[in-house]
């Protein structure tokens, strides 16, 4: 406890300082509160719409449209934290990175439910034929099975269990975000306008990620 400046401070009750401190909310709990309220907005909506009857005309199309948009998007935020807390220097922004990439599974698993249910009614031979035919369901099937693995070893045990291992284990993130990119690439076909804007937002999250890693190594030459 440091020493008090002045009577007035020092006067303070110790119980009336503790219980204003427990009222307090760090700017990191806010922020990671209000990811969490624009992480479900979107499934909130689908919700909505599903209740409301409101998912266009091919409701099956619409919602893997959106889910999977909001995957990659959730995917590219979670790949984007590091870069930030490095150029802002506030390294508590590392503590949204888990929860961003959970969401980003979340997303993946809505994307694929959609698939099985409202694309191929639970037919698993057509699913197969899919996956062998079409290589950016085969693609996207990759890049899910990532998550998948991420996601199972985001728990405190699994990072405890595999050391070091794990960071090595994680940067598979970076396969799965190319991965669902050039699915959704695939996927269009002609109009590549949307595919191209999130390949520029890769590359510049991966030319960060090489421009430091370049940096790393010549410094520790010199």
């Amino acid at each position: 406890m440091p020493g008090w400046t002045s009577a007035e401070t020092s006067d303070r009750p110790p119980a009336i300082t503790t219980r204003t401190k427990s009222r307090v909310v760090t700017p990191i709990v806010a922020l990671k509160a209000l990811v969490w309220v624009l992480a479900l907005l979107p499934a909130a909506a689908l919700v909505r719409g599903f209740y409301t009857n409101d998912l266009t005309a091919n409701p099956g199309d619409y919602i893997t449209d959106q889910t999977g948009t909001w995957m990659l998007a959730c995917l590219f935020a979670s790949l984007s934290v590091t870069p930030i807390r490095r150029l802002t220097g506030w390294n508590e922004l590392v503590k949204l990175r888990r929860p961003i990439g959970l969401f980003a599974f979340f997303y993946g698993v809505l994307h694929v439910l959609t698939w099985i249910v409202f694309v191929h009614y639970f037919d698993v031979g057509f699913m197969v034929e899919d996956l062998v035919k079409r290589p950016y369901i085969t693609i996207g099937m990759g890049a899910f099975l990532i998550l998948l693995t991420l996601a199972a070893t985001s728990t405190r045990y699994a990072i405890r269990r595999l050391g070091r291992r794990w960071q090595k284990l994680h940067r598979l993130v970076y396969v799965a975000a190319v991965a669902g990119l050039l699915h959704f690439w695939l996927l269009v076909r002609a109009d590549t306008t949307e595919p191209v804007r999130w390949a520029m937002g890769l590359s510049v999250l991966l030319g960060l990620r090489v421009w430091w890693a370049w940096r790393k190594r010549q410094s520790s030459r010199s």
